[in-house]
């Protein structure tokens, strides 16, 4: 039997990776494509294709009884977990903290000052030879509740620091101290989102989360606020979204939607006051370089028998 890694990046272009004539691991290139490059019972550490969907991310896994690391590249884990089941018991499931958070802090603070500073109208007048002169919200003076208070969360907190905020409250699953101050459970929402001007949503998609951002969440929300979703798309309940934007009393801003990739004819595109980019949080030219390094530090970690980093669950 060989020790087979699969990677979604080709082995060379990659520094940093063990010898295989040292470690005795054997590189193999799949991207998602149709055929596999190997057996997959013989994959013992395998690299989840990026940004492929949850079909091409489970579709080797019932095969692969010989694996011992599932390695994704994304900071959530939602498209692998339909296919935990069918892994052996014992297998360590990784994300990649520390690949992400730079990237989805800047497009976050990016949604947020175009959302206030109305960019996308004078985007539209330019296109029209309009010189639409006012009075536009700023986000210095404003109440900010970040919803998920993890790596990202964190990061989003650092750049907002600059900006001359009132407040900033964090709320995560469960309440505890940071160096910036208290984490509130998801439990304080109530009484948190009455008084947020803008609220960012940046927790994983579990059972919990699965529209967190219901018709109540909403309707707690201060009139003229301003939602942000660079979370995953089903964290927001989007009927009970179109109903809140469509009468004008908030904004929205978001990387994700439910469905994704938003079909054309979708009533979300068209709603004033709703900003959305394609689901590019983590997709910048920051990304291909810190992956790289995440991959070559977990394969030298497996390759020496240390501890993985960033195990999320181990499989029963």
């Amino acid at each position: 039997m060989t020790a087979d890694v699969w990677l979604p990046i080709a082995a060379d272009e990659i520094e940093g990776l063990p010898a295989p004539a040292e470690s005795g691991l054997t590189y193999r290139f799949w991207d998602g494509g149709p055929d596999f490059p190997a057996d997959p019972a013989d994959c013992v550490f395998y690299v989840v294709p990026y940004m492929k969907g949850s079909e091409i991310a489970v579709r080797p896994m019932a095969a692969m009884t010989s694996v011992r690391v599932v390695q994704t590249l994304s900071a959530g884990i939602d498209h692998v977990t339909p296919g935990l089941d069918l892994l052996p018991p014992g297998v360590a499931l990784c994300n990649a903290k520390g690949v992400h958070e730079a990237s989805t802090a800047e497009l976050t603070i990016a949604l947020i000052l175009a959302s206030l500073r109305g960019i996308p109208g004078f985007v539209r007048g330019q296109d029209q030879e309009e010189w639409r002169a006012g009075f536009y919200p700023a986000l210095a003076d404003k109440s900010v509740l970040i919803v998920g208070y993890g790596s990202i969360g964190a990061a989003i907190e650092d750049r907002l620091a600059p900006f001359e905020c009132a407040r900033v409250a964090r709320v995560a699953r469960s309440a505890r101290t940071t160096e910036r101050g208290p984490v509130q459970a998801f439990t304080d929402l109530p009484a948190l989102l009455p008084e947020a001007d803008v609220v960012i949503l940046s927790t994983p998609l579990t059972p919990d989360t699965h529209h967190l951002a219901d018709a109540g969440f909403l309707a707690l929300m201060k009139d003229g606020a301003l939602l942000v979703n660079v979370a995953r798309g089903p964290v927001v309940d989007t009927e009970a979204l179109l109903a809140e934007t469509r009468s004008g009393r908030i904004t929205a801003a978001l990387d994700v939607t439910d469905p994704e990739p938003l079909p054309q004819g979708h009533p979300l595109w068209h709603v004033p006051g709703v900003l959305i980019s394609p689901h590019v949080g983590g997709s910048t030219s920051a990304f291909m370089p810190r992956a790289k390094r995440l991959v070559a530090g977990q394969l030298t970690r497996f390759a020496e028998r240390a501890p993985m980093r960033n195990i999320v669950l181990t499989t029963l």
